[in-house]
């Protein structure tokens, strides 16, 4: 299952959304625990199996699992791991755990190239500037797989680049949620009373989301306010007048 938790707790909630996804259908849908790397494993079987695995990979997705079944120009979903300092790659978990764990790596050049013009930067600080940290779910494209070094390359997908830009193009502030169901936000917001702060909710994936700032809302200053409500969960921010004036040609 396309799907990472966080603690225990959140394959109660993953069997709560299972039960209203495939209640109409005669099959029978059990988590059984996590892979590698928290991801969700599940098992499905019963008259209606063909039926709800199409269903749940429209839905939900599922993982590679083997490294076989990533193919050249793939669009896969996956999560990010890692940047990695040595090799200037930012590292994103799509669920290839055979024969070993394997990581889909995006170089800092295409990350350059894609992101900011072309324009010489640190991974580090561009990766910053968009917000991406540990566990943010992104959507990559792959270029190449070597079986024999077990490395798979690869570029962020297009409309990855275009969810991007079109959050740099709103002017918006945008707190990334990283280990929250939605039903966890939505409480936290209610709870802050921040209804007069936020627009919406973006879902980013099932545990992950942004709060999207109203115009002259801080997102930083949001952090404190819905960390003590959501604990153990790690927040990221997204200010698209920095990304602009950075990256803005010289």
């Amino acid at each position: 299952m396309l799907t990472k938790i966080y603690n225990s707790h959140q394959l109660k909630q993953i069997d709560k959304t299972l039960s209203g996804l495939l209640g109409d259908l005669s099959v029978k849908a059990t988590v059984g625990g996590t892979l590698a790397g928290k991801w969700v494993q599940l098992e499905v079987s019963g008259e209606d199996e063909a039926i709800a695995t199409k269903l749940l990979e429209r839905e939900t997705g599922f993982c590679p699992v083997s490294l076989e079944n990533v193919k050249k120009f793939a669009v896969l979903k996956g999560f990010v791991t890692n940047l990695d300092p040595v090799k200037q790659e930012l590292l994103v978990d799509i669920g290839v755990l055979q024969p070993k764990t394997t990581y889909a790596a995006i170089s800092l050049k295409r990350l350059q190239s894609q992101l900011a013009d072309g324009k010489e930067m640190p991974l580090r600080k561009l990766a910053e500037l968009w917000g991406i940290s540990e566990n943010l779910p992104l959507e990559i494209k792959v270029l190449q797989v070597n079986a024999e070094e077990n490395r798979v390359e690869a570029e962020l997908h297009q409309g990855q680049v275009k969810e991007f830009l079109s959050w740099k193009e709103s002017l918006l502030d945008r707190l990334l949620i990283l280990g929250a169901s939605r039903l966890e936000v939505d409480a936290a917001v209610r709870q802050e009373r921040l209804d007069r702060d936020i627009i919406e909710v973006e879902e980013l994936s099932m545990f992950e989301h942004a709060l999207v700032c109203k115009l002259g809302t801080d997102a930083t200053g949001l952090i404190g306010r819905i960390g003590r409500r959501l604990r153990k969960t790690k927040f990221t921010v997204f200010n698209p007048k920095k990304t602009r004036t950075i990256l803005k040609p010289a």
